[in-house]
């Protein structure tokens, strides 16, 4: 799918999910910010990333901040001339029971993957009414619909508060020819995943190996995500080919959780 000509800016590019999405969209043909609360991690992505043609900004900001949003998109626009694709990917968690959560976790929690997600959603939102249309892609989680093995419920309380304002800005959004969608990954073996994994390999005195092995176990097709597969889900919920898909959740999760 060829992308050139458009602009795309992903939360949360640094690393893990979202550096594999921004990194397809440029292979892609797309012009891409990434934006990252991590200066070193962005940077390194963006230079990973000028290896295809095209144009990559490289944005620190704190996605859970309004005003840092707020000057993030202007730097976008201002640099790309547009904003044709928002991928809503900028989200913090750690692994912790249900009863050891804090009003500071859930506090944390919910500002970048709630708030921020809102916030960063009605920016876009505002330059794509403006020039006539664009996609949405909420990052959520198969947590948020109420797999078991989250990392914990402040978590998977604010991944299931994206799906639902998916839908909403869905059917706000569709009079301005704005498509919003949402990708709901399993699990996926990201950095941060296997800093969790490792915590809890070390919480029940087993080895790394094993406790991936017992993740990896209860998935049907057998394997956890990569990265790269979340990515193919959102350039297809960016192309023309998802034109006429919106207010949808999508599981990208081997079958763990089949809805």
């Amino acid at each position: 799918m060829n992308f050139s000509g458009q602009s795309v800016l992903v939360t949360g590019g640094g690393a893990g999910i979202g550096k594999a999405i921004g990194l397809a969209f440029r292979a892609a043909g797309a012009d891409v910010a990434f934006v990252d609360i991590d200066r070193e991690a962005v940077t390194s992505t963006v230079q990973a990333a000028d290896q295809a043609p095209g144009r990559s900004l490289a944005i620190v900001a704190d996605c859970g901040d309004v005003a840092s949003i707020d000057a993030m998109t202007n730097d976008v626009v201002k640099a790309l001339g547009r904003l044709d694709i928002l991928v809503n990917n900028a989200a913090t968690t750690h692994h912790a029971g249900l009863m050891d959560i804090s009003e500071a976790d859930w506090d944390r929690i919910h500002r970048i993957n709630s708030k921020g997600a809102f916030f960063c959603l009605q920016r876009a939102a505002r330059e794509m009414i403006a020039q006539g249309g664009g996609r949405i892609i909420n990052i959520a989680s198969i947590s948020g619909r109420g797999y078991a093995g989250t990392s914990n419920a402040a978590y998977a309380a604010s991944k299931g508060a994206m799906i639902t304002l998916t839908r909403i800005a869905a059917h706000q959004l569709a009079p301005h020819d704005i498509n919003v969608n949402a990708i709901c990954p399993g699990i996926t073996m990201t950095d941060l995943l296997a800093t969790m994994l490792r915590q809890r390999a070390a919480e029940q005195g087993i080895a790394f190996e094993e406790m991936v092995g017992r993740f990896a176990s209860p998935i049907p097709l057998g394997r956890a995500n990569a990265p790269e597969d979340i990515a193919s889900m959102a350039i297809f919920l960016a192309s023309t080919a998802a034109r006429n898909i919106t207010g949808q959740s999508y599981n990208v999760d081997g079958g763990l959780v089949m809805s």
